[in-house]
């Protein structure tokens, strides 16, 4: 039998906090650890995801960080604004976030969806991001069979939030589908539950119809107006793109440094926490 992986395992021992604010009228759910005195980073999750993407990364960054993950627009137990949301509404719900909490500048670490906000927020707003990291970052690209996976998938987890086909939705992100990861997927289901559910996942599966990701995607123009000093993190198990295109992305980001995490899927920082730390950390750090 296979070690069990509690969330509370990766917590003891962590001062951390957990709480909502008010982000110009959004209630916006977020942990925390970290001196609030010391430089920000924020993490941000992927589509249909949540904070707990990244309880593994909280007590590492925390030494050197005021370290943030949030549950993002429409997402977890932040407020569902009711309408499909594209690029531009997590990227102003992001830097309303950063405005909340009185951070002029903060470093910002997005895995998928969360990739592809942060990108575009250094893109649009580059006075506001130190330092980008786009692990596994979704949005320079549209692969349809990939796009009607997510659908699928996240569709199936959100109308009938079943252990099995919410476990089904998070076995997919990982390499290791050898793992129940109960601890992330009773999180998640316990999310999906919440009433109206169903409706918030149609939201933010917006960006999966063709249409709308066409306007929303970035490109050379986009990563090119990108300063911040850049990591893009790939895998080589990731499920939506392999490793050409994240060394694509890199190739369109001035000055941008690349690297592959082996036996990791879409959730390296989950999978692989102490050989992401270490590769975040030094990064960060100014290495």
């Amino acid at each position: 039998m296979s070690e069990y992986e509690s969330v509370w395992c990766d917590l003891q021992g962590v001062a951390f906090s957990q709480g909502y604010l008010d982000v110009a009228g959004v209630r916006t759910r977020y942990l925390h650890a970290g001196d609030p005195e010391k430089p920000v980073l924020v993490f941000l999750h992927g589509s249909g995801g949540h904070a707990e993407a990244y309880i593994r990364n909280l007590a590492a960054h925390a030494e050197h960080f005021s370290t943030w993950s949030i549950d993002m627009l429409g997402h977890g137990y932040t407020d569902k604004p009711g309408h499909p949301l594209e690029i531009e509404h997590y990227v102003s719900h992001l830097i309303s976030f950063l405005d909340t909490i009185g951070a002029v500048r903060a470093h910002i670490s997005g895995e998928s969806l969360g990739g592809w906000v942060a990108a575009r927020a250094a893109c649009d707003h580059p006075g506001r991001v130190d330092r980008l990291v786009l692990n596994t970052a979704g949005g320079s690209q549209a692969d349809p069979e990939v796009m009607a996976r997510i659908v699928t998938l996240s569709m199936a987890a959100a109308a009938d939030p079943t252990w099995d086909t919410v476990q089904a939705r998070i076995k997919w992100l990982m390499a290791d589908k050898s793992k129940d990861y109960d601890d992330i997927v009773a999180s998640r289901q316990r999310i999906y539950r919440q009433p109206g559910f169903a409706d918030a996942m149609r939201d933010i599966m917006a960006l999966q119809d063709p249409e709308i990701r066409a306007r929303n995607l970035l490109g050379s123009r986009e990563y090119g107006a990108i300063t911040a000093p850049t990591l893009v993190v790939w895998t080589s198990d990731d499920p939506t793109a392999d490793v050409t295109e994240g060394k694509r992305i890199a190739s369109m980001i001035p000055g941008a440094r690349f690297e592959v995490l082996p036996d990791c899927g879409h959730w390296p920082q989950y999978e692989a926490p102490a050989a992401f730390n270490a590769l975040h950390l030094e990064f960060l750090l100014g290495g």
